[in-house]
């Protein structure tokens, strides 16, 4: 018991279950399911992990909506509404076409939250110079959008694994309000 507390201290808000059966995206789906709330994803660089991972969980059908992979930018201005402003003065892997793209797929699908990821899995970066292993992962709601940048380091799968549980931890952490 003393040594959990003081990891518990340790990690705060990062502590979101214990054992196995506590995954990620268990715990987004528990959160989900108690508050009565629907869930989308706009995913670019995960190409349909996000939603896979959910998917996963018995009981998913009550809390995911809908999920989109919209790799191109073409699929980005279509599907989500991201605008020609964005993908222009920022790129398709910026904070702001990760927050259009959240806010977008929230709007379409009618779902309580909103979730996107956008970046650079590999094996290249951008043209800009921008590293393998920038994604953007945005959260869209009711009180607002919230996004984060992210620096993963490591192969294509697992940059796409690791952007994948974070967009799920953004999603808990904005249903908590931290």
């Amino acid at each position: 018991a003393p040594v959990e507390a003081e990891i518990r201290r340790r990690l705060g808000d990062h502590v979101y279950g214990e054992g196995v059966e506590n995954s990620i995206e268990n715990a987004a789906y528990r959160l989900l399911k108690a508050r009565g709330e629907t869930v989308s994803f706009a995913e670019s660089c995960t190409g349909g992990l996000l939603a896979s991972r959910l998917v996963g969980v018995p009981g998913a059908s009550d809390v995911l909506h809908e999920a989109h992979v919209t790799y191109s930018d073409a699929a980005k201005q279509r599907v989500l509404g991201v605008s020609d402003e964005t993908l222009a003065g920022h790129t398709a892997v910026s904070e702001a076409c990760a927050r259009e793209m959240a806010e977008g797929v929230r709007r379409i699908s009618g779902a309580d939250w909103g979730v996107s990821t956008t970046g650079y899995a590999g094996p290249d970066g951008g043209a800009d110079g921008t590293p393998v292993g920038t994604v953007f992962i945005a959260v869209a709601g009711a009180g607002g959008t919230r996004a984060r940048e992210f620096r993963f380091r490591g192969q294509r799968e697992f940059i796409r694994t690791l952007a994948a549980s974070n967009a799920l931890n953004l999603l808990r952490l904005a249903m908590e309000g931290k």
